[in-house]
């Protein structure tokens, strides 16, 4: 089955919250500004041209490449991702109008914007990211939503992502190790709901509660697929100080902020009373031979 568009919904917050309950997700042809969309593309195709991923004598534009895949956590990723975190158009799309005010409708309050912005660079060879809830990376409130959005056209053969229908309605499920992104994951066998994918155009958004459960899909071309990861919720619940953080907590805002252009967007979350939560090592209920227990885990 393929995603349910809601654009018709836009401007309708009863009606968006409606479908967001029951199904978990939303989705939205042309939401975001193309412009600043194809701009950020612009600067990840000559970051991976810098860093020689993209294969020689190929226009960047095609992205295509036939390295070895490099994954979040090996050592060859570290200079890249330190790269686009510094990137002020990485952090400034996660404001994009049509976003923020899409979600400003669905929570009926101020949008808090999280700064922990994830950027995604998907080889063709990238094992696929297993079946996963967001909110035990994530905590705080379960009302956070994530925005999916491909930098660029996205077919299903790219490796986008799949959603379970109204798999947020039953609560946090145990996980257990799993390969890809994340490295934990939820067993699906025996689940009810249909799975929703689709074919996405520079500018569409996919959205999904924190309790939702989603998969990528693998990416079977010779090219990569780019995207962005950011994150939303209401700014009268909690959050962890941890979504307040960069991306791995590998460096200080000072740092990634060196360089930018405008000052807007620095620090801006201190401009709210937030209310803090604690991060529970708990939530990670590992199933282990049929049992379950929590496990701390490493993120």
């Amino acid at each position: 089955m393929t995603y349910t568009n809601s654009y018709d919904l836009l401007h309708d917050a009863v009606a968006l919250r409606e479908r967001a309950e029951r199904d978990g997700y939303l989705f939205f042809t042309g939401l975001v500004d193309a412009t600043a969309l194809w701009a950020l593309r612009r600067r990840f195709e000559a970051m991976l041209e810098r860093h020689r991923w993209i294969d020689e004598g190929t226009a960047p534009a095609e992205l295509l490449t036939t390295k070895d895949a490099v994954v979040e956590g090996m050592p060859e990723f570290i200079p890249v991702l330190e790269e686009f975190q510094r990137l002020e158009e990485f952090h400034a799309l996660a404001h994009d109008p049509g976003v923020t005010g899409m979600l400003g409708r669905l929570f009926g309050d101020t949008v808090l914007v999280h700064p922990r912005n994830i950027g995604r660079i998907v080889f063709p060879t990238t094992p696929t990211t297993p079946p996963h809830q967001d909110y035990v990376h994530i905590q705080g409130t379960p009302d956070v939503w994530t925005a999916w959005i491909p930098l660029g056209d996205c077919p299903r053969a790219l490796g986008g992502i799949r959603v379970l229908v109204g798999s947020h309605r039953e609560g946090v499920y145990p996980v257990q190790r799993m390969s890809g992104a994340g490295g934990v994951g939820v067993r699906t066998e025996g689940m009810s709901g249909d799975w929703v994918e689709g074919d996405l155009a520079a500018g569409d958004a996919l959205f999904f509660h924190s309790q939702t459960i989603h998969e990528g899909l693998p990416n079977t071309t010779d090219r990569f697929r780019l995207s962005v990861d950011y994150r939303y919720q209401a700014i009268s619940k909690p959050v962890t100080e941890a979504s307040l953080l960069p991306h791995f907590n590998r460096f200080a805002w000072d740092w990634v902020y060196e360089g930018w252009q405008s000052s807007e967007l620095q620090y801006y979350w201190r401009e709210f009373d937030l209310q803090l939560a604690p991060f529970s090592r708990d939530v990670y209920r590992f199933v282990e031979d049929g049992a379950t227990r929590p496990v701390s885990v490493d993120l």
